[in-house]
């Protein structure tokens, strides 16, 4: 390969060349100087979701109050459709509620009961913790196995793996479609096929994918998903998260927190619980309308770009990230933690190397803002509607330097 990709002007040449550059424009990134590759953790807030705050705030609360409820009561229903076109699911499939670790609890809980006689959940080890945290609580609730994959931390799962471990007393299958460390994808089509045919129900986790990587929900014939919004959606910090039924288990599931919001009739305040029809069964109590319409806003701005072009640019973000990483990073000891395959790998790339913690330090120090993720590794998050390519080399070079200088200490 050319050393052409070295040097900062092939960087301003791919952002000139970019379609999705005037995206950036869009976001209130007000720090000129900043490099902020750490979307994957919590997304810049866009234009328009401010604009959409203000009048949620000024005018429908503050000026129509409970007047409000005539269209807020189905703000969760829109919202979940926005986000449904994103993953692949047809309308009345979604909803945008709770957060992801109550939305696990739900479905999973949901899915237990719709598989009675097989006492057995299975996830991976390199689960995201509150994947692994829900689903060894539910085992000790319902005294239940939970069956624990083995997971190469950096190549991620392996069907195989998943497929000798399910059997005819499997329920459920819960793992992450995009793994949070490595950023590795898994094969959702294949693993998912392979739960159905031991039988049980498959439960994906889309929080690192929806926004980042092309989902095809609908396509893949998955059962459930759920997944959070802060993160490529921009929806903002705790904002809500969303749910996914595949329409033909939305009458045949019946989730264990009933709440008013998810009761038939729930203005007739009646003494018993009946659960409504549809997706609204999922519910639970009061929905945060302000941050639903986040939601929604950020799901239109993501739909505007196009799933296509955004995964396009992502694979050129993370293939350049990775060349410049091969030629400057790891002959200084780092080691790439990510799939080198564009096709195994979502929109995140981490890299190895004892002294990880300080590097992150070290870069924020320098106004370049990555993440730390144990044991040891460092991560770039590259949102395509943010991220410039100066911006990856800008960032690679520094955490050369870094390492190269040993600058490890706060004034190293």
């Amino acid at each position: 390969m050319s050393q052409e990709f070295l040097e900062r002007a092939y960087a301003e040449e791919l952002d000139a060349a970019d379609p999705l550059a005037p995206f950036r424009e869009r976001f209130a990134l007000q720090d000129p100087s900043l490099v902020y590759l750490n979307g994957n953790s919590l997304g810049p807030p866009p234009l328009a979701t401010l604009r959409r705050m203000e009048a949620v705030i000024g005018q429908e609360w503050g000026v129509a109050l409970a007047r409000s409820w005539d269209h807020w009561v189905d703000l969760p229903g829109r919202a979940g459709d926005a986000i449904g076109e994103l993953t692949g699911a047809a309308p009345g499939q979604v909803l945008v509620t709770d957060n992801t670790t109550v939305n696990l609890y739900k479905l999973a809980c949901a899915a237990l009961d719709a598989r009675p006689g097989r006492p057995v959940i299975v996830t991976d080890q390199d689960n995201f913790p509150t994947d692994r945290y829900v689903m060894e609580g539910i085992a000790a609730q319902r005294g239940v196995e939970l069956r624990v994959l083995s997971a190469d931390i950096n190549e991620g799962l392996d069907p195989a793996e998943v497929r000798a471990a399910v059997d005819e007393d499997t329920a459920l299958v819960s793992l992450s479609h995009v793994a949070y460390r490595s950023g590795a994808l898994a094969d959702m089509a294949a693993i998912t096929e392979i739960a159905h045919q031991a039988g049980a129900l498959m439960l994906w986790d889309l929080c690192h994918s929806v926004g980042a990587v092309p989902v095809e929900l609908d396509g893949c014939d998955v059962d459930l998903a759920v997944g959070c919004t802060y993160k490529y959606v921009n929806a903002g910090p705790g904002a809500p998260a969303f749910l996914y039924v595949a329409a033909r288990l939305r009458d045949v599931l019946r989730q264990p927190i009933w709440g008013w919001f998810s009761q038939r009739d729930q203005f007739a305040m009646g003494p018993r619980y009946t659960p409504a029809s549809g997706m609204a069964k999922f519910m639970t109590g009061t929905p945060s309308i302000v941050g639903t319409a986040a939601v929604e806003e950020g799901a239109r701005l993501l739909l505007e770009a196009g799933p296509g072009p955004m995964r396009a640019k992502s694979l050129q973000l993370t293939g350049y990230l990775i060349d410049l990483g091969d030629a400057w990073l790891e002959p200084l000891g780092c080691a790439l933690a990510t799939p080198r395959d564009g096709g195994r790998r979502g929109g995140h790339v981490s890299y190895c190397h004892p002294q990880a913690e300080q590097i992150v330090a070290r870069l924020a120090d320098a106004n370049i803002v990555t993440d730390y993720r144990t044991p040891d590794r460092f991560r770039f998050g590259l949102p395509p509607l943010t991220t410039r390519f100066t911006d990856v080399w800008t960032a690679v070079g520094a955490a050369r330097d870094i390492i190269e200088q040993k600058r490890y200490g706060r004034h190293g």
